[in-house]
């Protein structure tokens, strides 16, 4: 057969490597940091990267089964560990970087010895992200750094970050940006955390001045940043809402666990939770079916499907799962605030334990991480369905000569 999907020596070969692994390196006895780092060497790590680079050139269909026996043999998910650098930063480094930059950057991602972090949202640039004022301006082999980033998740822990900046304010807004990798380690470099409704600060702003980052550090060629960032935002969104778990997993497991357990259950609960159930499972194999049939390279805007279901559907379950709780939803453990050293958003597939008054705030975020829900809409508007634009006024006029809040 002439596609990857049906090349059973392919199969034979990752099935042999996948045996290697768990053999060599047991999961229950490995440290998870050498596991990975084993699991990047064969080429199991993003089957779809190159030889050397954590994979093996293979069809992306192969990962979902390399995922599948690696689940069923326990073996450590590194996903909510390091979720931007393993779902955003590799792909990005591998589509737009230079090799050498990838040999150094890819394997100490995927192993977490490196966390990520990605700077494009700034205090007047949200869901506009390409009106941001963070400037970046050459002085030789450098590029110096000013401005302010928000919403950076895990920025307090992490080694690296995704930075989109403006080189030239005199072309459009989307024209005169640029991509570069930042040393979160580097002088003038400032993290500070911003508490949540949950009492955690996952977030934080971040601020820039006369930070130093070498011109090898740059991805993509100079004003074409937004080329490179829409690959980080399309992969975004794929690992927030693509991310397939078990059936039955996550916040819809936790509202099937109340519900059996609640002695205050009605036909109405039960019939509003299939209903639940139902999208759930949906979605579920929707990410089953979008995975299998993604080819090797960067997702399309269809990612936005999964992203804005997860977002709307995680509330309304969380929701449903707080009503039948009754007044013992209202108990919260602690507000004190708690610097993680994960991101909450990428744990619901995997979490072992729930504080579900916490998870029920947490989920108010969903609709605006990645992408809001209404941002989502549109890019499925217009980029999937063909719907006309919103309307655009800024779009042929210099950056310097926008009107910004």
């Amino acid at each position: 057969m002439e596609t990857q999907e049906l090349d059973t020596s392919m199969e034979d070969e990752v099935r042999s490597r996948l045996g290697e692994l768990l053999e060599t390196f047991p999961p229950s006895s490995t440290e998870p940091v050498k596991f990975w780092g084993a699991q990047f060497d064969l080429g199991l790590a993003y089957v779809h990267f190159p030889v050397g680079l954590g994979g093996l050139g293979a069809s992306p269909s192969y990962q979902e089964l390399i995922q599948s026996e690696l689940r069923r043999a326990g073996a450590p998910n590194n996903f909510f560990r390091n979720p931007i650098g393993v779902g955003m930063a590799a792909p990005t480094v591998l589509t737009h970087g230079s090799r050498e930059l990838a040999e150094r950057l890819l394997r100490p991602c995927f192993t977490t010895e490196e966390v990520w972090c990605q700077l494009f949202s700034e205090p007047g640039a949200g869901s506009d992200v390409a009106s941001l004022a963070t400037r970046a301006e050459r002085d030789g082999d450098v590029w110096v750094i000013n401005g302010q980033k928000v919403w950076t998740t895990l920025a307090h822990i992490s080694r690296w970050g995704m930075l989109l900046a403006r080189t030239n304010p005199d072309l459009p807004k989307h024209k005169g940006l640029t991509y570069f990798i930042v040393d979160m380690h580097a002088p003038g470099v400032e993290v500070r955390p911003l508490r949540q409704i949950t009492g955690d600060a996952e977030f934080n702003e971040v601020f820039f001045n006369d930070v130093k980052v070498p011109d090898a550090h740059r991805l993509g060629e100079v004003g074409n940043g937004w080329s490179v960032a829409i690959t980080t935002l399309m992969n975004e969104r794929l690992s927030i809402g693509g991310n397939i778990a078990p059936r039955n997993s996550g916040s819809i497991g936790e509202a099937l666990k109340i519900i059996k357990n609640s002695q205050n259950v009605t036909a109405e609960h039960k019939a509003e939770f299939m209903k639940l159930w139902c999208a759930a499972e949906a979605g579920r194999l929707l990410n089953i079916r979008a995975g299998q049939t993604r080819r090797a390279g960067n997702p399309g805007p269809e990612g936005s499907v999964a992203k804005l279901l997860y977002a709307e559907l995680n509330k309304k379950i969380y929701s449903f799962a707080m009503d039948l709780l009754g007044q013992d939803g209202l108990l919260y453990s602690s507000y004190e605030m708690h610097r993680p050293d994960f991101a909450e958003v990428q744990r619901e597939s995997v979490r072992s334990s729930y504080d579900l008054p916490k998870a029920f705030l947490r989920s108010r975020a969903n609709s605006i991480e990645g992408g809001t829900s209404e941002i989502m809409r549109n890019i499925l508007g217009e980029r999937v369905l063909g719907l006309p634009g919103e309307p655009r006024v800024d779009k042929d006029r210099s950056w310097a000569e926008t009107p910004r809040n």
